[in-house]
């Protein structure tokens, strides 16, 4: 083994998928096949361990990401179970930045659909090796191939079949192995907990053969040793052949599939030996790389327990009213009751207690060491995505990007009891999702509260009162926009004042124009240091961003322009950083007033499934809207012709782009016109106008 035989066995992984994939029933027989659970939870039932929260068990969906761990064949697999709703896709974010690894769950019926995509992305973005669990093969519609074939159009992805399904929809009893061509057949009686591996049917031989030749020659294709047997003719041992889909997944040049029914308790253990198998452990993966606070020197963090401490904050939670941090350890050691060193915050802090989680139940532990993920109680000020490391090698590890709300309602305390705890509740909701904004309507006095979609805001109104026992009046949502101007304008503002015996001079022009569409905002300075000192432009800089933060039509971020210094005014002696910071607000505030404003909405890319006899009532509707109809396309595009299922026949897949402002209701209206058969998926694309 390699550098240490502990860290070897670990495997990292996160279950990740669209909504209604089927993961958390995965996760519920990955922990009852090892042990870790007694009984199987059903999600439908409201019983699945991972799914927790009372918001969970009603709704039938994940909401948070949940940690557990559970041992496979002599390896530890971390697991963390994420939602598939795109209100919650930071828990995905966040999730995947600290894994090695993940499994991809799909439906055999829908196949990749839009959260897939997303998710697939962002395990793309920290180059995460994954394998793929084609799920649901005993549903009416399942297309095994068709899945497959869609995870290679839509994700780019390069799939390795490496087990066929035996049968399907209601006549699926099992899969053939590829690897070790045998049939695997799961004895129902014991909730599939037992199986036999079986010889081959004359049925399947043939088919069999084929997908295990493309299996070799794909493999072959990828590693020069496999390569090498294969144009010779030797036969292939299966062990060599397992090393080089290792190597391969590990460099993100395959996916290998797998498939079966979690809910039917058939090819969750095969799954599991592909991920002990297929997947890395923290020590197969390079070590993170992070900068030094002070020089910006780039420092490793290898993952060996005697390196010195690395650890990435990547979550907070507040259960049962106290703080708990979900905790990554790349390299190093932690132990209870020894302080450690916040590189982000510069400050330091104790761990009091360091936690094994399961869902949400904890076990005590004295300490934890690299490829660890913990829960960590008594750090006071850290929170997510912060770094922590021993104060005698201090590194900062790279933040985890946040997403943008994009609705809001205003929330007003129903008592005066209630309004002194809202704020305090609101602090903890912060604490624990990043993607939450809180502010005040400074004309209403009301509190208004943002998150990423409908259902973020009903859970987070829901927890307020059920856990902090918070009433509040809630408003109808509204979207969160953007501001930006429509043409070039110029600005000039001085600020000349004494403050507490100081005089304070500095003159500002500058010129604002519109940038196109996602440039972002930028500052440039385009003066000599004679009109005003080099000294003063941060401070210029500084206070022009501040103004970028409120609009003046409505008081959204503005977004989109580039800010030019052109000139300003300097008098010796009397310049200071605060003359300067208020004058380039004020000239920023007088050019975005002149500068033609007008708002950005969220427009948001739109999948709906529906029946074709009824695709010009919605395409009609949808149009209503304010959408822009993209493509359509029927649902059996591309599949395989043998596995068309005439549940998926006349089944039309519109795409569109819609104003998030026309959408509310629409799941309603959409029910109504489809006599309840046609479904939707929405996530957030681009501010735009409308």
């Amino acid at each position: 083994m390699k550098k240490n035989n502990r860290i070897n066995k670990i495997r990292n992984i996160g279950i990740i998928a669209h909504i209604d994939a089927g993961k958390t029933t995965v996760t519920e027989r990955i922990l009852y096949y090892t042990g870790r659970s007694y009984k199987i939870g059903e999600v439908h039932n409201g019983e699945a361990i991972m799914d927790w929260m009372p918001d969970e068990q009603k709704r039938g969906i994940t909401i948070t990401s949940a940690v557990t761990s559970c041992l496979w064949k002599n390896s530890e697999i971390q697991i963390i179970d994420t939602p598939g709703h795109v209100d919650f896709t930071i828990e995905v974010e966040r999730s995947l930045r600290v894994l090695d690894g993940a499994v991809g769950v799909f439906c055999a019926v829908g196949g990749v659909e839009p959260q897939s995509e997303t998710v697939w992305r962002q395990g793309n973005k920290y180059f995460v090796p994954k394998i793929a669990f084609i799920n649901k093969m005993d549903r009416v519609g399942a297309n095994f191939f068709g899945a497959v074939k869609m995870m290679q159009e839509r994700l780019n992805a390069n799939p390795l079949i490496l087990q066929l399904p035996v049968g399907a929809e209601d006549t699926f009893s099992g899969v053939i192995d590829l690897i070790n061509m045998k049939q695997i057949v799961w004895d129902d009686d014991t909730l599939g907990a037992k199986y036999t591996a079986e010889d081959i049917s004359q049925e399947y031989r043939e088919k069999a053969e084929e997908y295990r030749e493309k299996l070799v020659e794909t493999v072959a294709e990828l590693d020069d040793e496999i390569m090498e047997s294969y144009l010779s003719e030797e036969p292939i041992v299966n062990e060599r052949l397992v090393a080089a889909i290792r190597r391969a997944t590990i460099g993100l040049k395959i996916v290998p599939v797998l498939c079966g029914s979690a809910l039917k308790n058939k090819g969750i253990q095969h799954l599991l030996d592909a991920i002990v198998h297929f997947l890395p452990s923290p020590a197969d993966v390079p070590p993170i790389k992070g900068v030094h606070p002070e020089t910006g020197e780039t420092i490793e963090c290898a993952a060996t327990d005697d390196a010195p401490l690395a650890a990435l904050i990547f979550k907070v939670f507040m259960m049962e009213g106290r703080k708990l941090s979900f905790v990554r350890i790349y390299s190093g050691k932690m132990k209870t009751g020894l302080d450690v060193y916040n590189s982000s915050r510069k400050r330091m802090e104790k761990l009091s207690r360091i936690l094994r989680m399961h869902a949400n139940k904890k076990e005590r532990i004295d300490e934890a060491g690299a490829g660890s993920i913990v829960g960590v109680v008594g750090l006071k000020e850290s929170t997510t995505g912060e770094t922590l490391c021993s104060s005698d090698h201090t590194v900062l590890l790279e933040k985890i990007e946040f997403y943008e709300p994009v609705i809001s309602v205003a929330v007003e305390p129903k008592t005066h009891a209630d309004q002194e705890k809202l704020d305090m509740v609101l602090e903890k909701f912060l604490a624990e999702d990043p993607t939450i904004k809180v502010r005040k309507d400074e004309d209403t006095g009301q509190t208004i509260l943002s998150g990423m979609g409908e259902l973020h805001l009903e859970i987070i109104i829901s927890r307020m009162l059920r856990e902090f026992s918070t009433n509040v009046n809630v408003g109808k949502p509204q979207v969160v926009c953007r501001e930006t101007i429509s043409r070039e304008v110029e600005a000039s503002a001085m600020f000349d004042k004494e403050i507490a015996g100081q005089h304070h001079f500095g003159g500002v022009d500058l010129k604002i124009r519109p940038l196109v569409r996602g440039s972002g905002n930028k500052f440039c300075s385009k003066i000599s240091n004679e009109i005003i000192p080099d000294i003063f432009v941060p401070a210029i800089e500084n206070g022009v961003m501040k103004s970028l933060e409120s609009g003046s039509l409505m008081g959204y971020p503005v977004v989109d322009v580039e800010a030019v210094l052109i000139g300003g005014s300097y008098k010796e002696s009397l310049g200071s950083e605060l003359a300067y910071r208020v004058s380039a607000s004020m000239s920023c505030n007088k050019a975005l007033n002149n500068g033609g404003p007008f708002l950005l909405y969220p427009i948001m890319n739109i999948e709906v499934f529906v029946p074709e006899s009824f695709m010009g009532d919605v395409i009609g509707d949808l149009s209503s809207r304010g959408g822009k109809i993209e493509s359509v396309e029927s649902r059996t595009k591309g599949f395989d012709s043998a596995f068309d299922s005439a549940f998926n026949a006349g089944l039309q897949v519109i795409r569109a782009t819609v104003p998030l402002s026309h959408m509310f209701g629409y799941s309603t209206s959409l029910r109504s016109a489809t006599k309840g058969r046609g479904t939707f998926t929405m996530q957030f694309s681009r501010f735009d106008s409308i």
